[in-house]
Protein backbone atom coordinates (compact mmCIF):
# COMPACT_ATOMS: atom_id res chain seq x y z
CA UNK A 1 0.00 0.00 0.00
CA UNK A 2 2.80 3.01 1.07
CA UNK A 3 4.48 2.00 -2.26
CA UNK A 4 1.79 3.13 -4.42
CA UNK A 5 2.34 6.14 -6.57
CA UNK A 6 0.70 9.43 -5.79
CA UNK A 7 -1.86 8.99 -8.95
CA UNK A 8 -2.67 5.90 -7.31
CA UNK A 9 -3.27 7.17 -3.83
CA UNK A 10 -6.02 10.09 -5.26
CA UNK A 11 -8.26 7.43 -6.07
CA UNK A 12 -8.05 4.79 -3.20
CA UNK A 13 -10.65 5.17 -1.03
CA UNK A 14 -11.27 3.59 2.71
CA UNK A 15 -14.36 2.40 4.52
CA UNK A 16 -15.13 3.54 7.88
CA UNK A 17 -13.05 2.36 10.11
CA UNK A 18 -15.39 1.34 13.05
CA UNK A 19 -13.02 -1.16 14.76
CA UNK A 20 -10.37 1.80 15.55
CA UNK A 21 -12.82 4.74 16.18
CA UNK A 22 -14.36 2.62 18.54
CA UNK A 23 -10.53 1.41 20.23
CA UNK A 24 -10.39 4.97 20.47
CA UNK A 25 -13.39 6.62 21.90
CA UNK A 26 -13.53 3.56 24.52
CA UNK A 27 -10.17 3.62 25.23
CA UNK A 28 -9.71 7.63 25.52
CA UNK A 29 -13.02 7.52 28.17
CA UNK A 30 -11.91 4.84 29.99
CA UNK A 31 -8.33 4.80 30.24
CA UNK A 32 -7.74 9.11 30.11
CA UNK A 33 -10.81 10.31 31.33
CA UNK A 34 -11.24 7.51 33.67
CA UNK A 35 -8.29 7.23 35.30
CA UNK A 36 -8.85 10.13 37.68
CA UNK A 37 -11.96 9.12 38.41
CA UNK A 38 -10.61 5.78 39.46
CA UNK A 39 -7.79 6.95 41.67
CA UNK A 40 -10.72 8.87 43.88
CA UNK A 41 -13.50 6.31 43.67
CA UNK A 42 -11.18 3.17 44.69
CA UNK A 43 -10.05 2.80 48.75
CA UNK A 44 -7.35 4.65 49.26
CA UNK A 45 -5.92 1.37 51.42
CA UNK A 46 -5.82 -0.52 48.12
CA UNK A 47 -3.26 2.04 46.42
CA UNK A 48 -1.33 3.98 49.66
CA UNK A 49 -0.30 7.72 48.21
CA UNK A 50 3.58 6.37 48.20
CA UNK A 51 2.45 3.66 45.45
CA UNK A 52 1.63 3.88 42.12
CA UNK A 53 -2.73 4.74 42.46
CA UNK A 54 -4.79 2.97 40.21
CA UNK A 55 -5.20 5.69 37.87
CA UNK A 56 -1.55 5.66 37.06
CA UNK A 57 -1.76 1.81 35.65
CA UNK A 58 -4.76 3.59 33.57
CA UNK A 59 -2.22 5.73 32.12
CA UNK A 60 0.32 3.10 31.59
CA UNK A 61 -1.96 1.34 29.52
CA UNK A 62 -3.21 4.49 27.95
CA UNK A 63 0.60 5.28 26.96
CA UNK A 64 0.86 1.78 25.57
CA UNK A 65 -2.34 1.46 23.49
CA UNK A 66 -2.55 5.29 21.72
CA UNK A 67 0.64 4.69 19.85
CA UNK A 68 -0.48 1.39 18.87
CA UNK A 69 -3.86 2.28 17.36
CA UNK A 70 -2.10 5.64 15.74
CA UNK A 71 0.04 3.30 13.70
CA UNK A 72 -3.00 1.37 12.87
CA UNK A 73 -5.11 4.41 11.69
CA UNK A 74 -1.87 5.67 9.28
CA UNK A 75 -1.50 2.27 7.79
CA UNK A 76 -4.93 2.05 7.05
CA UNK A 77 -4.81 5.80 5.08
CA UNK A 78 -5.79 5.37 1.62
CA UNK A 79 -2.69 7.63 0.99
CA UNK A 80 1.52 7.49 1.12
CA UNK A 81 1.97 9.29 4.19
CA UNK A 82 5.30 10.50 5.27
CA UNK A 83 6.61 7.61 7.74
CA UNK A 84 9.68 9.69 9.16
CA UNK A 85 7.08 11.97 10.08
CA UNK A 86 4.47 9.38 11.32
CA UNK A 87 7.59 7.73 13.79
CA UNK A 88 9.01 10.63 14.77
CA UNK A 89 5.40 11.87 16.28
CA UNK A 90 4.84 9.00 17.96
CA UNK A 91 8.09 8.62 19.70
CA UNK A 92 7.23 12.08 20.92
CA UNK A 93 3.92 11.16 22.08
CA UNK A 94 5.31 8.41 24.03
CA UNK A 95 7.90 10.72 25.73
CA UNK A 96 5.48 13.45 26.32
CA UNK A 97 2.89 10.87 27.83
CA UNK A 98 5.41 9.30 30.37
CA UNK A 99 6.32 12.54 31.55
CA UNK A 100 2.60 13.56 31.78
CA UNK A 101 2.25 10.29 33.78
CA UNK A 102 4.59 10.94 36.77
CA UNK A 103 3.88 14.77 36.96
CA UNK A 104 -0.01 13.80 37.03
CA UNK A 105 0.40 10.72 39.13
CA UNK A 106 1.26 13.06 42.09
CA UNK A 107 -0.57 16.14 41.17
CA UNK A 108 -3.61 14.05 41.44
CA UNK A 109 -2.49 12.18 44.91
CA UNK A 110 -1.95 15.68 46.33
CA UNK A 111 -5.65 16.23 46.42
CA UNK A 112 -5.96 13.45 49.36
CA UNK A 113 -3.77 16.07 50.97
CA UNK A 114 -6.24 19.65 50.49
CA UNK A 115 -4.11 20.08 47.20
CA UNK A 116 -6.61 22.44 45.42
CA UNK A 117 -6.67 22.64 41.35
CA UNK A 118 -8.22 26.02 40.92
CA UNK A 119 -5.89 28.05 42.34
CA UNK A 120 -1.97 27.86 41.08
CA UNK A 121 1.20 26.25 43.49
CA UNK A 122 2.44 28.89 45.05
CA UNK A 123 -0.91 30.12 46.32
CA UNK A 124 -2.32 26.06 47.39
CA UNK A 125 -2.53 26.28 51.40
CA UNK A 126 -1.06 23.16 51.61
CA UNK A 127 1.95 24.45 49.00
CA UNK A 128 2.64 27.86 50.50
CA UNK A 129 4.03 27.11 54.40
CA UNK A 130 6.53 24.12 53.21
CA UNK A 131 10.29 24.61 54.63
CA UNK A 132 12.61 25.59 52.88
CA UNK A 133 10.49 27.92 50.52
CA UNK A 134 12.61 26.33 47.49
CA UNK A 135 10.35 23.01 48.00
CA UNK A 136 7.92 25.02 46.66
CA UNK A 137 10.32 25.63 43.48
CA UNK A 138 10.47 21.69 43.13
CA UNK A 139 6.41 21.53 43.05
CA UNK A 140 6.44 24.30 40.70
CA UNK A 141 8.97 22.34 38.48
CA UNK A 142 6.91 19.15 38.89
CA UNK A 143 4.15 21.29 37.94
CA UNK A 144 5.85 22.75 34.60
CA UNK A 145 6.86 19.03 33.58
CA UNK A 146 2.95 17.95 33.39
CA UNK A 147 1.22 20.56 32.65
CA UNK A 148 3.51 22.68 30.13
CA UNK A 149 6.41 20.30 28.77
CA UNK A 150 4.65 16.97 29.22
CA UNK A 151 1.08 18.18 27.75
CA UNK A 152 3.11 19.57 24.80
CA UNK A 153 5.31 16.70 24.03
CA UNK A 154 2.31 14.83 24.21
CA UNK A 155 -0.42 16.79 22.41
CA UNK A 156 1.28 18.41 19.74
CA UNK A 157 2.45 14.94 17.89
CA UNK A 158 -1.17 13.27 18.34
CA UNK A 159 -2.93 16.60 16.35
CA UNK A 160 0.12 16.29 14.03
CA UNK A 161 -0.80 12.66 13.35
CA UNK A 162 -4.59 13.17 13.36
CA UNK A 163 -3.97 15.76 10.79
CA UNK A 164 -1.43 14.12 8.80
CA UNK A 165 -4.12 11.21 8.97
CA UNK A 166 -6.94 13.86 7.71
CA UNK A 167 -4.84 14.49 4.79
CA UNK A 168 -5.57 11.15 3.00
CA UNK A 169 -9.29 11.78 3.68
CA UNK A 170 -10.15 12.64 0.39
CA UNK A 171 -12.64 11.28 -2.63
CA UNK A 172 -13.45 12.10 -6.01
CA UNK A 173 -16.29 9.89 -5.43
CA UNK A 174 -19.19 12.15 -3.59
CA UNK A 175 -21.07 9.02 -2.74
CA UNK A 176 -18.57 8.22 -0.49
CA UNK A 177 -18.81 11.53 1.42
CA UNK A 178 -21.24 10.49 4.00
CA UNK A 179 -20.98 8.75 7.60
CA UNK A 180 -22.73 5.52 8.28
CA UNK A 181 -24.98 5.22 11.40
CA UNK A 182 -22.15 4.02 13.28
CA UNK A 183 -20.03 7.33 12.77
CA UNK A 184 -23.02 9.18 13.43
CA UNK A 185 -22.93 7.07 17.01
CA UNK A 186 -19.80 7.56 17.44
CA UNK A 187 -19.11 11.37 16.85
CA UNK A 188 -21.03 12.77 20.27
CA UNK A 189 -18.53 10.77 22.62
CA UNK A 190 -15.78 11.16 20.55
CA UNK A 191 -16.74 14.99 20.51
CA UNK A 192 -17.53 14.76 24.41
CA UNK A 193 -13.97 13.69 25.12
CA UNK A 194 -12.10 16.16 22.62
CA UNK A 195 -13.51 18.72 24.44
CA UNK A 196 -12.33 17.30 27.79
CA UNK A 197 -8.95 17.04 26.28
CA UNK A 198 -8.46 20.49 24.95
CA UNK A 199 -9.89 22.13 28.35
CA UNK A 200 -8.37 19.48 30.86
CA UNK A 201 -4.76 19.98 28.52
CA UNK A 202 -4.97 23.80 27.90
CA UNK A 203 -4.43 23.05 24.29
CA UNK A 204 -7.08 25.36 22.97
CA UNK A 205 -4.75 27.01 20.66
CA UNK A 206 -3.08 23.96 19.18
CA UNK A 207 -6.77 22.61 18.55
CA UNK A 208 -7.73 25.81 16.99
CA UNK A 209 -5.31 25.89 14.20
CA UNK A 210 -5.70 22.15 13.75
CA UNK A 211 -9.32 22.47 12.89
CA UNK A 212 -8.30 26.15 11.21
CA UNK A 213 -5.94 23.44 8.89
CA UNK A 214 -8.40 21.08 8.82
CA UNK A 215 -10.63 24.15 6.96
CA UNK A 216 -8.05 25.20 4.79
CA UNK A 217 -7.48 21.78 3.12
CA UNK A 218 -11.00 20.99 3.18
CA UNK A 219 -11.66 24.16 0.89
CA UNK A 220 -8.14 23.74 -1.07
CA UNK A 221 -9.20 19.78 -1.96
CA UNK A 222 -12.80 21.10 -3.13
CA UNK A 223 -11.22 23.46 -5.29
CA UNK A 224 -9.96 19.85 -7.28
CA UNK A 225 -13.12 18.35 -6.58
CA UNK A 226 -12.51 16.05 -4.15
CA UNK A 227 -14.82 15.76 -0.65
CA UNK A 228 -14.28 14.11 2.48
CA UNK A 229 -14.84 10.34 2.78
CA UNK A 230 -16.89 8.90 6.03
CA UNK A 231 -13.43 8.76 8.08
CA UNK A 232 -12.60 12.87 7.18
CA UNK A 233 -16.23 13.79 7.59
CA UNK A 234 -15.76 12.08 11.21
CA UNK A 235 -13.07 13.90 12.40
CA UNK A 236 -13.72 17.32 11.02
CA UNK A 237 -17.24 16.76 12.42
CA UNK A 238 -15.79 15.74 15.92
CA UNK A 239 -13.51 18.74 16.01
CA UNK A 240 -16.98 20.90 14.87
CA UNK A 241 -18.79 19.79 17.94
CA UNK A 242 -16.27 20.17 20.46
CA UNK A 243 -15.40 23.50 19.46
CA UNK A 244 -19.33 24.04 20.33
CA UNK A 245 -18.86 22.56 23.84
CA UNK A 246 -15.97 24.37 23.99
CA UNK A 247 -18.12 27.91 23.64
CA UNK A 248 -20.78 26.27 25.73
CA UNK A 249 -18.51 24.70 28.74
CA UNK A 250 -16.77 29.20 28.56
CA UNK A 251 -20.16 30.69 28.51
CA UNK A 252 -21.10 29.08 31.74
CA UNK A 253 -18.26 29.62 33.76
CA UNK A 254 -17.62 33.60 32.00
CA UNK A 255 -18.35 34.82 35.35
CA UNK A 256 -16.97 32.64 37.76
CA UNK A 257 -14.54 35.13 39.60
CA UNK A 258 -12.20 32.80 41.06
CA UNK A 259 -11.66 30.95 38.15
CA UNK A 260 -11.28 34.01 36.28
CA UNK A 261 -8.52 34.40 38.59
CA UNK A 262 -6.53 31.23 38.11
CA UNK A 263 -6.88 31.78 34.11
CA UNK A 264 -6.80 35.55 33.52
CA UNK A 265 -5.32 35.57 30.34
CA UNK A 266 -7.12 36.49 27.11
CA UNK A 267 -8.01 33.08 26.27
CA UNK A 268 -10.54 31.97 28.93
CA UNK A 269 -10.70 28.29 29.25
CA UNK A 270 -10.95 26.45 32.64
CA UNK A 271 -9.91 23.09 33.66
CA UNK A 272 -12.87 20.31 34.47
CA UNK A 273 -10.58 19.32 37.26
CA UNK A 274 -9.90 23.05 38.75
CA UNK A 275 -14.16 23.23 38.44
CA UNK A 276 -14.72 19.96 40.27
CA UNK A 277 -12.28 21.07 43.25
CA UNK A 278 -13.63 24.58 43.00
CA UNK A 279 -17.70 23.64 43.55
CA UNK A 280 -18.09 19.83 43.52
CA UNK A 281 -15.52 18.92 46.61
CA UNK A 282 -17.69 22.04 48.47
CA UNK A 283 -20.74 20.35 47.32
CA UNK A 284 -19.55 16.80 48.79
CA UNK A 285 -18.13 18.47 51.97
CA UNK A 286 -21.19 19.63 52.18
CA UNK A 287 -23.43 17.13 52.26
CA UNK A 288 -20.94 14.88 54.10
CA UNK A 289 -21.57 17.27 57.18
CA UNK A 290 -25.28 17.00 57.15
Amino acid sequence: RHGAGKGEDSFKTSPFHLDLWFYFTLQNWVLDFGRPIAMIILPLEWFPLNKPSAGDYFHMAYNVITPFLLLKLIERSPKTLPRSMVYVSIIMFVMGASIHLVGDSVNHRLIFSGYQHHLSVRENPIIRNLKPETLIDSFELLYYYDEYLGHSMWYIPFFLILFIYFTGCFTPVAEESRMPVAALLLVGPSSLYYWYLVTEGQIFILYIFTFFAMMALVMHQKRKGLVLDSNGLFLFYSFIITLLLIAGWVAWLWNDKILRKKYPGVIYIPEPWAFYTLHMNNLHAAKESL
